[in-house]
């Protein structure tokens, strides 16, 4: 027989105590669901149902009480740190649930400049350790643009990438060591090493687990020097976004390294360069590292654009301008909370990737379908901010009006349905449905056409590691009644 919600926090305040749980109404609210229903919640309305409470952990131990209490009686653990997840990742989707945070385990452990890693809990935020490594002259290389407000559990958590992708690699390259707790309570830690061939690489289970499998409670990262005077940024208008593409494939596959790769097609940059290239697309790069190696990047990428004669060089302040103001805080999400009430008028966004031969049907198809299909569309826009030797990602960016439409049906009349075209058509011509911000509870309907016969391994590993089902139901796999 299930527990009633008072029995739950009842035993969730012997574990934990009565300060670290939770059940104010409202905190309940804005924990049932993430930035996807962003719409609903910036009008107050709670479609999903309200977890039994919200839990601030402190300790592994605490995690690993919890887990083992809610696996033996059947409840739903929804973990999270820095709740800036954007795919339905972190809603609470069956009654009594617990969302479990780490945001208040935010110790720096050691930061080791000799062997040239960082250690830390779930809970420190992205930015806070990049300023402390950055004052000792060092970097993690991981710049997405939550950086302000993400925290390091859910980045690994959710396999996240950042900025400066195309010369540091993702979460996934940075990630040297991680502990996490199962739901049977098990606390497993995967040492920092360089390498190791024992095995299959186990540090796969915990990335990008979204919470589905276990509870990240510690994180260890590399750490590069930082050479902050020798960045150059270079950035050109064009015509055509086929273009820029096929310019991003002659950079990365001769060989050279930007730490970014940009590309906007004239959609998605108004927002940003309508100030210096109105109806233009703008391709930008820069590089980094030591003089020599920044400089060398910079004259090869160069040297590339310039046989592309319809490439014109802007002011490189621009960019420079522009890369500074790109990460979001709490004060602009207030900021867009207040726009979107007064308009009507939503931004959404869903990310993909795809091989070079892939990916430039993929950019024209989802444009042409949703334009036509989807009504009340003000902006659909794109741009590439993450390249590889063979293939790249691109960006939808969309905007809509809401009309005629109650909060609680946005994302039926609209996001949904332009997910489902860019997903559908992305998988079709062989990419993947997501590079990057996860799979959620919304991308979860199209996760057996994405692994095709591979789905085994994941359903394999769920099975295996929380056979009870009481972990983040309905994220990554479908949630079945």
């Amino acid at each position: 027989m299930s527990l009633l919600r008072e029995e739950i926090v009842e035993e969730l305040v012997k574990i934990c105590g009565a300060d670290a749980v939770v059940t104010d109404t409202e905190v309940l609210q804005e924990s049932s669901y993430d930035r996807f229903r962003k719409y609903e919640g910036y009008n107050k309305v709670f479609t999903n149902p309200l977890p039994a409470a919200v839990v601030f952990v402190q300790d592994k131990k605490q995690v690993s009480e919890v887990l083992r209490f809610a696996n033996a009686n059947g409840i739903n653990v929804v973990p999270r740190t820095g709740h800036s997840a954007t795919e339905g990742g972190l809603e609470t989707i069956v009654e009594n649930s617990i969302v479990l945070d780490g945001s208040q385990m935010k110790k720096i452990i050691n930061i080791d400049t000799y062997n040239m890693q960082a250690t830390c809990e779930c809970g420190v935020v992205l930015e806070d350790l990049e300023n402390q490594v950055r004052e000792l002259g060092y970097t993690t290389g991981h710049s997405p643009q939550s950086k302000p407000l993400a925290q390091m559990g859910g980045l690994v958590a959710t396999r996240s990438i950042g900025q400066f992708s195309t010369m540091y690699g993702g979460i996934e390259d940075m990630l040297a060591g991680v502990e996490a707790v199962f739901p049977d309570g098990t606390i497993t830690n995967i040492k920092a090493v360089p390498r190791r061939a024992a095995g299959p690489d186990i540090r796969h289970v915990v990335l990008g687990n979204e919470g589905a499998l276990c509870f990240i409670t510690e994180v260890t990262v590399k750490l590069y020097k930082y050479f902050p005077e020798y960045h150059v940024c270079q950035g050109y208008t064009l015509d055509d976004m086929i273009t820029g593409i096929r310019i991003m494939r002659d950079v990365m596959t001769e060989g050279y390294k930007p730490s970014v790769a940009r590309l906007y097609d004239a959609e998605d940059g108004k927002e940003h360069f309508s100030h210096f290239a109105p109806g233009k697309c703008v391709i930008l790069f820069v590089t980094e590292g030591p003089e020599k190696v920044s400089k060398a990047n910079a004259e090869g990428i160069r040297e590339i654009v310039s046989k592309y004669s319809e490439c014109t060089e802007v002011d490189h302040k621009l960019i420079e301008t522009w890369f500074a103001n790109l990460n979001w805080d709490a004060a602009r999400i207030e900021e867009e909370r207040k726009e979107v009430l007064e308009t009507k008028n939503v931004c959404c966004t869903t990310e993909i990737s795809a091989n070079w031969s892939a990916v430039e049907e993929i950019y024209r198809i989802c444009k042409e379908r949703v334009v036509n299909e989807i009504p009340d569309i003000t902006v659909f826009g794109a741009h590439a901010s993450h390249c590889y030797s063979n293939g790249i990602n691109l960006y939808f960016v969309y905007w809509y009006n809401v009309v005629d439409c109650a909060p609680e049906d946005e994302i039926k009349k609209y996001h949904l349905p332009i997910k489902k075209i860019i997903c559908e058509e992305t998988i079709k011509a062989g990419g993947s449905m997501c590079h990057h911000h996860g799979v959620g509870k919304h991308r979860v309907h199209w996760i057996d056409k994405e692994h095709g016969s591979a789905l085994y391994i994941v359903k394999k590993l769920k099975a295996a590691f929380d056979p009870n089902g009481v972990m983040n139901i309905g994220t990554i796999l479908p949630y079945k009644k």
